[in-house]
């Protein structure tokens, strides 16, 4: 697949050729789900938790007598029903980790990437490079690549000024290169690639590798 190549104004400079094992392979959108169900499942911290009536911290003594009150039998005010009482059936500590084989989750990842470039999703550039962190030029610089929307610009390595500059968008984000997921990959509009993090991207994702 050959595509173009921007500077960072948005004039095309060249022109290069995807790797088709990355970025031309079949679109599995069940194989993505699964892969992006895993990802949301595993951030999940599952410390959520509440008390049973055996753990609130009230008296385990009967309320009132069984009979001759005329009113309804209770054990103890820590049931369920009674303000302040325990929870019955509440979330307790669990883990929701999801387990994925490697292949899958490796193929995922390529379909997802052969998605948005089918798409025209995918942005190619030269390199971006600030001089310091400055959110006004970072935002026209986005706009003028990506058209707006929302954007995930992807770094080789860690750059400071444009780190700083792209994260103060609401609508922006950077990450590594190295750190490619598929939630990032789909809850984007547009992906800026530099040609070092395309390099990257290839290193990681490739078949061989």
């Amino acid at each position: 697949m050959e595509v173009s190549v921007l500077d960072q104004s948005g004039k095309e400079i060249q022109k290069i050729d995807l790797p088709s094992d990355i970025f031309e392979v079949e679109i599995n959108t069940g194989l993505m789900h699964q892969a992006y169900v895993r990802q949301m499942a595993n951030a999940r911290l599952g410390t959520h938790s509440t008390q049973t009536r055996g753990e609130v911290n009230l008296t385990k003594a009967k309320w009132y007598r069984q009979k001759g009150t005329g009113r309804a039998r209770h054990g103890a005010r820590s049931a369920p029903i009674f303000v302040g009482g325990g929870v019955a059936h509440g979330p307790k500590p669990r883990k929701y980790t999801k387990a994925m084989p490697k292949k899958m989750r490796r193929e995922a990842i390529r379909s997802a990437l052969s998605a948005l470039a089918r798409d025209q999703q995918l942005v190619f550039v030269d390199q971006l490079k600030m001089d310091a962190p400055k959110t006004k030029e970072a935002n026209t610089m986005l706009n003028t690549l990506a058209g707006g929307g929302k954007t995930l610009v992807l770094l080789a390595d860690r750059d400071e000024n444009v780190q700083r500059s792209v994260n103060n968008l609401p609508n922006a984000r950077t990450l590594r290169a190295s750190y490619l997921n598929i939630r990032d990959l789909l809850g984007h509009d547009k992906v800026i690639i530099p040609l070092d993090a395309l390099e990257v991207i290839k290193s990681i994702w490739g078949r061989e590798s």
